[in-house]
């Protein structure tokens, strides 16, 4: 990993605005682009192309890029409850089990916060109605591998917040079906209809809507470039969580800290992609080495070594600075997707941080429960985003209504100021709105 030294050669390292158009497309994709489109093209230009084919051509459309860009050729878009229920009986029970209880934690803290801050409130003349959306789509990433996490973390939250239907879009995998263990989640986070497409065609489905796919209200989850670019075009047809890119860790370590859970806590995000980034900040020089050396020693047993390394080598910083102050103004500058305390007194430092997706306390709350059990969803702001954005949750899955009930006292009260403004805004018909009515007896 990088080695930087001092405060100032570190912010200008963590200083970012990382917009989805900025990820770098690599050789290898634009190969692939090229011989998918039959031409060099851009990616946006692939991905308008796709929106454009699935508006158009609806499911026909769907199926054509299924087998094009994903080389299966599907039977149908639609995953049929038999498939969904004998799909139980294709995973490890001790994997059901383990899905079980993160939903149950899931929908636990999600409830929680429903509780805690959905209440309707207001004046009698004026007050604010909540509603959950009618229908949410969802997008899980899948194809090489499943992800049964992300349906948990996203299905949950929007069944908490009572949206009305859950459509799930993720997709299918050589064999031209879904993983088990996908399915499994999706039935148990409670999943009205899934279908076997991926990609920006199954963004572009949700967004307009085909002959199959309903059309939704708002599209949540994370996903690969092509779906970053899907979800910010469809954007003001549909409503969207974010943009959220590369996985993200930023580590803040005292003297204290563990150089071998530092370690495998960087490596844990950054087997994610080779775009993810895997950062430490550090007040102790010591550590940084000892991490460095223990990452080297971690890497050489991972299954996805070559995708962690390459992060490594293109996003991995070990930042040294002079205290903690420096550590905690880089770590607001970076807004990270996960930051990670490890230092003497975590929970004295939490106050002090404001941009964040989600902080992990102490040496044993690893990333890794976070991604899977704590309860709060994963689906995190990424890209410098936290300094805006939020986690997903039930907030995402409902719209606030607001409600003016006027009387004749009220008209009277507030009426001539209304007129005054309006008129200063040179709205003539709205001030003789609100005139006509102070005059009538």
């Amino acid at each position: 990993m990088k080695i930087i030294e001092g405060f100032e050669a570190a912010k200008s390292i963590l200083s970012r605005r990382t917009p989805a158009e900025l990820y770098s497309v690599s050789p290898a994709l634009r190969q692939r682009l090229k011989e998918t489109f039959g031409a060099e093209i851009e990616l946006e230009q692939a991905v308008r192309q796709i929106i454009d084919g699935v508006r158009n051509r609806g499911d026909a459309a769907l199926l054509d890029y299924t087998l094009k860009i994903d080389g299966v050729k599907l039977a149908s878009l639609e995953v049929d409850r038999d498939q969904v229920s004998s799909a139980y009986q294709e995973i490890d029970r001790e994997l059901v089990s383990a899905l079980e209880l993160a939903a149950e934690r899931i929908r636990h803290f999600h409830q929680e916060q429903k509780n805690s801050i959905l209440k309707e409130t207001g004046t009698p003349e004026a007050s604010q109605l909540i509603r959950p959306l009618e229908r949410a789509g969802i997008y899980a990433p899948g194809g090489t591998a499943s992800y049964p996490s992300t349906v948990l973390m996203t299905v949950i939250p929007a069944r908490v917040a009572g949206v009305g239907e859950v459509i799930l879009t993720t997709p299918p995998g050589t064999n031209g079906v879904v993983p088990p263990a996908t399915l499994v989640a999706a039935d148990i986070a409670g999943t009205d209809r899934i279908f076997a497409i991926g990609g920006a065609q199954a963004i572009a489905a949700l967004a307009f809507g085909t002959e199959s796919v309903p059309q939704v209200d708002k599209i949540c989850g994370p996903g690969n470039i092509f779906v970053v670019w899907a979800k910010k075009l469809v954007y003001g047809v549909v409503d969207i969580d974010g943009l959220q890119g590369p996985s993200e860790i930023l580590i803040i370590a005292d003297r204290t800290a563990s150089p071998e859970y530092c370690a495998a806590d960087l490596l844990a995000q950054a087997e994610h992609d080779p775009l993810a980034s895997a950062i430490l900040v550090t007040t102790s020089p010591q550590l940084a080495a000892e991490v460095n050396r223990e990452v080297e020693r971690q890497l050489k047993g991972l299954e996805r070594q070559a995708i962690a390394a390459q992060a490594l080598e293109n996003r991995g910083v070990i930042a040294i600075v002079s205290n903690m102050d420096e550590a905690i103004e880089l770590a607001n500058l970076y807004a990270p997707e996960h930051l990670s305390l490890m230092v003497e007194k975590p929970t004295a430092s939490v106050p002090r941080i404001t941009n964040a997706g989600c902080i992990f306390t102490g040496e044993d709350s690893t990333v890794v429960l976070g991604d899977y059990v704590a309860g709060p969803s994963h689906a995190l702001p990424t890209g410098g985003t936290a300094r805006f954005g939020s986690p997903l949750n039930i907030c995402d899955f409902i719209k606030f209504i607001n409600v003016v009930s006027i009387d004749r006292t009220g008209l009277k009260q507030l009426g001539p100021a209304a007129s005054t403004i309006a008129r200063a805004e040179g709205f003539e018909a709205h001030a003789r709105a609100v005139e006509r009515r102070l005059k009538a007896e």
